[in-house]
């Protein structure tokens, strides 16, 4: 990331849920850029919360319209650690687990990758239902885009889709 003052950063704030671990899911994200806010969401009928945790760092990158700096806070190890510390020697080993197993949500790791390597990303981790208050709308988010998935007002996101 450059030396770019605050002003310059874009912060999200991203959450995922799921209803059953695999079920109807959901994520959201809410991103901001010195005092504008734009919150996001989407959902899923068939996932787990780890591929809706990982669809919500997706949808919100793919949002920037341009390279950016960016602070990325999740309440997700799975993701943070994925990103930041597993994932080079998943890519050395051919996408395999250090037990010679595939990596699951291999789709997704590699969307999140790519879009890492376009934008300047730091990674953060906050604890969930702990009072933050941008953690906390994530979450509200995703809850809500899984009610409104299931009510038909929100386009499912295959994508998020577990087979």
């Amino acid at each position: 990331m450059s030396a770019n003052n605050q002003k310059n950063i874009v912060h999200i704030f991203t959450d995922g849920a799921c209803s059953g671990n695999p079920g109807p899911g959901g994520w959201g994200a809410m991103l901001q850029y010195d005092k504008q806010r734009k919150c996001i969401k989407g959902w899923s009928k068939n996932t787990t919360n780890n591929r809706m945790e990982l669809l919500a760092a997706i949808r919100a990158l793919e949002v920037l319209k341009r390279a950016c700096d960016v602070i990325i806070t999740t309440d997700s190890k799975y993701v943070k650690q994925g990103i930041t510390e597993w994932i080079c020697m998943w890519k050395r080993r051919g996408w395999q687990t250090t037990a010679k197993r595939p990596v699951k949500n291999k789709d997704l790791w590699q969307a999140l990758d790519s879009l890492c390597q376009f934008h300047g990303v730091r990674w953060e981790w906050t604890r969930g239902h702990a009072g933050h208050e941008e953690n906390e709308l994530a979450d509200q988010l995703a809850r809500e885009a899984i009610s409104e998935g299931q009510d038909g007002y929100l386009e499912e996101d295959t994508t998020g889709r577990i087979e």
